[in-house]
């Protein structure tokens, strides 16, 4: 009886142990599966830059803390390079603080992309970008015609004095609401590059060369400006030597320009625009321009936030030099006291020039 009574124990003690085992197999065996699908969730639920502007395998990147990628299919670097969405639309997001590790030709820090073709003015290309900048440095010395500016667009030779025939400006004032968009032509210098400049014109707002009469005191808002946050888009198209640019927005009257990149405007000094004469003239550059400007150079495009506000003295390059706030370098806090720039691109293209439609 004794005997038969411990078997029956026995035989419900191993019931109760096969039960539970099977459980916590199973309960592993589920936990599994969740984790697997929290992953895949995940994994699905990134959308990367090259999600929203498929043309990234095209392009390499420099971000502001010196990080470099030439692969940008899945691509991503928090607080750099990523993806935003405003409620409505997903946006790539270029950010770089003032002060980083840049470029060998560069004093300003950039979050932007490099094309891989490069191309001569002769043969052509264009880029377009629809974007609207977010955010300019809140530092900076109002005298200063780069402060509280940045690029985000550009064609970059790649030869020679390796110079921009086009750089596009967003640039806001503090305490102004609107600010202007404008581009530069950088002159192919002749000779000695240590005497080049940059002419500027205005899109919508001012130009570069309007800048305050002290280091704290701003000029004008402009009236026709373009507000942080507001869209616009533009388009460089280089067609058989002829810059095209065009550049759009919303409330705004559509702006077109030409400049021939095969033959300068600025061979002789009489040539020299009285803009150039007034904004270079404390640092002394006054040089002019090879005859044949661009032709035949090696350029590329570039797109992004190329900061143009740096903590280099103002007293020794009143155009350049922002002397803006960089707490010694530290990111996150120039990040957290306005110092860096921001700029969000919903759509570009890249590729070959085109034709100008006829007006």
């Amino acid at each position: 009886m004794r005997t038969q009574t411990q078997k029956t124990v026995l035989r419900s003690l191993f019931a109760v142990t096969l039960s539970l085992t099977l459980h916590s197999c199973f309960d592993t065996s589920k936990k599994k599966e969740q984790t697997e699908e929290t992953k895949e969730v995940t994994t699905k639920a990134t959308t990367y830059p090259s999600d929203v502007i498929p043309f990234m395998d095209e392009w390499k990147i420099l971000l502001g803390d010196g990080t470099k990628s030439d692969d940008l299919v899945g691509f991503e670097k928090k607080d750099f390079f990523y993806v935003e969405n405003d409620g409505t639309t997903n946006w790539v997001v270029y950010k770089t603080p003032n002060s980083g590790v840049t470029s060998r030709t560069s004093s300003n820090t950039r979050t932007e992309l490099g094309q891989k073709e490069h191309w001569i003015p002769e043969t052509g290309g264009k880029l377009t970008g629809t974007l609207k900048v977010q955010h300019v440095s809140t530092s900076g010395d109002a005298r200063v015609a780069a402060s509280y500016s940045v690029v985000v667009g550009q064609i970059h030779s790649d030869e020679g004095h390796e110079n921009e025939p086009i750089k596009i400006f967003y640039k806001k004032f503090p305490g102004h609401t609107k600010g202007s968009v404008f581009w530069n032509y950088e002159i192919n210098t002749a000779g000695d590059n240590s005497k080049r400049w940059d002419f500027s014109t205005a899109v919508w707002g001012h130009d570069m060369s309007v800048v305050g009469p002290s280091a704290t005191e701003y000029p004008e808002e402009p009236k026709d400006g373009i507000a942080l946050g507001e869209e616009f888009s533009y388009e460089i198209n280089v067609y058989k030597g002829i810059m095209y640019v065009t550049f759009e927005s919303d409330g705004h009257e559509t702006v077109k320009f030409t400049k021939n990149l095969l033959k300068s405007d600025f061979v002789k000094s009489s040539d020299i625009p009285e803009q150039i004469r007034t904004l270079y003239a404390s640092i002394g550059r006054d040089g002019t321009e090879r005859a044949e400007a661009y032709a035949g150079e090696i350029n590329y495009f570039k797109q992004g936030a190329y900061n143009q506000t740096n903590g280099k003295n103002p007293d020794d390059n009143i155009v350049w030099y922002t002397g803006s706030e960089t707490y010694d370098g530290d990111i996150a806090k120039q990040y957290a006291n306005g110092c860096y720039a921001e700029v969000w691109f919903r759509k570009a293209t890249v590729g070959a020039g085109t034709a100008p439609e006829e007006e």
